[in-house]
């Protein structure tokens, strides 16, 4: 099975995320989405294929979105924010065969092993 985890390895629901993939026998294609940021076109298509808005997959408690007022924002504003602030999404999103899958809780990862 092809997967992709876009990781964030200070992260741990991202660590266990990558470990639950390797424990399966998946060796998935890593993308550190910090160091390579995200387009606005993958975050659409991502959410999207995880049937998710913007607003559900956007990370409450980071202190960026307070700052930035994301709370009272439209979903293309918080798209535009996350792009320029990728700690803005919401970890990890997991991409395989079968679906694409913020593991939050961490049993949605289930769904698409």
């Amino acid at each position: 099975m092809d997967a992709t985890i876009y990781h964030n390895p200070k992260c741990s629901t991202s660590r266990k995320a990558l470990q639950a993939l390797r424990d399966a026998g998946i060796e998935p294609t890593v993308v550190r989405y910090l160091d390579e940021p995200y387009t606005r076109e993958q975050l659409v298509k991502l959410f999207a294929d995880a049937g998710l808005a913007p607003s559900q997959a956007v990370r409450k408690r980071e202190a960026l979105y307070k700052e930035l007022d994301l709370a009272s924002a439209t979903d293309d504003e918080i798209l535009d924010a996350m792009v320029a602030h990728p700690i803005l999404v919401e970890r990890p999103i997991v991409v395989t065969d079968k679906g694409t899958r913020i593991p939050r809780p961490f049993e949605k990862l289930d769904e698409i092993l």
